[in-house]
């Protein structure tokens, strides 16, 4: 999934190419590039498919030219989640009934791929031998409360794979006590947003669960794959209910399995948590840039990748980002009113 825009890492992302579209981390590869890499071993650039905004197509051609042309599929509006995974769980089935499909946002950051491919295929593994939905649940190093949680059933395991769990329920963003709460219970888990499951699965679950959406893409089934889907789905597509596949399936299904996985996952939501996921010197400053000097300095983010030279002084707690002649200085604390004004000037 490769749609979502926002200014998260303004002055880096903007609406006209958002965060999966650009090298947050400075190894010169983009989020969307580094999470193709992760999957190259678990399946062919024949099986790879990207749902984005029709206004990021040259970006995802460009970034990705392996993939075939028509595997980029474009939403012609936003619609959240649920609508852009039946789009594409529709589209695969039409080619082949038996597939096993892997969702997973487009702008993450995994630290550990060894780690993360295993995980992927034990899942992978299991939904193609039951009618179970599988979803990552990532271990808490703390009461997070940026993401949202599941509550698995740890008292006894599958009977296939010990490393699967029932999902108990599913919690949206906490507050601090709650946060709290869930890490002392240890079957809390954040809920990454990676779902497996059978293309079978997903779409039985469709029909029971979202009869709306159903009912739109299997009106489109005629033309999918043809020359005339995308004016079809330009056409349709805005028809579609607005809503998460969490709430329209995740939270209403039964047979749903939670894998705890540690892999060094990060959904890179804020410059803070960029910091947490790069490497610091002594005095907890992360550099992303060619030539970075700091002085009296602790607990920053410096992310100049333009600058051939950069020196800072004396700053603590702070950010210091450059893009295209654009240069943010803000405190790490302020990032969301940053992010709020920036966003209120458009």
């Amino acid at each position: 999934m490769a749609g979502g825009v926002g200014s998260r890492f303004w002055p880096m992302s903007t609406a006209e190419r958002p965060k999966q579209f650009i090298d947050v981390l400075g190894v010169g590869r983009s989020l969307l590039q580094l999470t193709y890499e992760r999957f190259k071993s678990v399946c062919p650039d024949d099986n790879f498919w990207v749902v984005t905004n029709r206004s990021y197509a040259a970006l995802v051609h460009e970034q990705l030219p392996q993939l075939p042309t028509d595997h980029v599929l474009l939403e012609p509006c936003r619609r959240n989640t649920a609508p852009c995974i039946a789009y594409v769980s529709w589209r695969i089935k039409n080619l082949d009934a038996r597939a096993n499909i892997v969702v997973t946002p487009s702008d993450h950051v995994v630290t550990d791929p060894v780690e993360f491919r295993r995980i992927i295929n034990l899942g992978l593994k299991f939904t193609s031998e039951t009618d179970a939905i599988v979803t990552i649940g990532i271990k808490p190093d703390r009461p997070e409360t940026g993401y949202g949680y599941i509550q698995a059933d740890l008292t006894s395991s599958s009977a296939r794979n010990k490393e699967l769990f029932r999902v108990d329920s599913f919690r949206e963003k906490p507050d601090a006590q709650t946060a709290l709460g869930y890490i002392r219970q240890k079957n809390y888990f954040w809920n990454a947003g990676i779902f497996l499951w059978s293309v079978e699965t997903i779409i039985n679950a469709y029909r029971i669960y979202c009869p709306g959406l159903t009912r739109l893409f299997d009106s489109l089934k005629p033309v999918l794959g043809t020359e005339k889907e995308q004016e079809a789905v330009d056409r349709l597509y805005p028809d579609c209910q607005n809503i998460s596949v969490d709430y329209a399936i995740m939270e209403k299904a039964d047979e749903i399995f939670v894998c705890p996985a540690d892999f060094g996952w990060s959904d890179l939501g804020t410059w803070g948590s960029l910091k947490m996921h790069t490497k610091r010197d002594l005095y907890g400053n992360a550099c992303i840039g060619p030539d970075i000097e700091l002085y009296d300095s602790h607990d920053c983010i410096i992310h100049t990748m333009q600058e051939k030279r950069v020196v800072v002084q004396g700053l603590d707690h702070y950010i210091v980002a450059e893009k295209d002649g654009t240069l943010l200085i803000c405190k790490l604390s302020e990032e969301q009113r940053i992010k709020q004004f920036i966003e209120g000037q458009k």
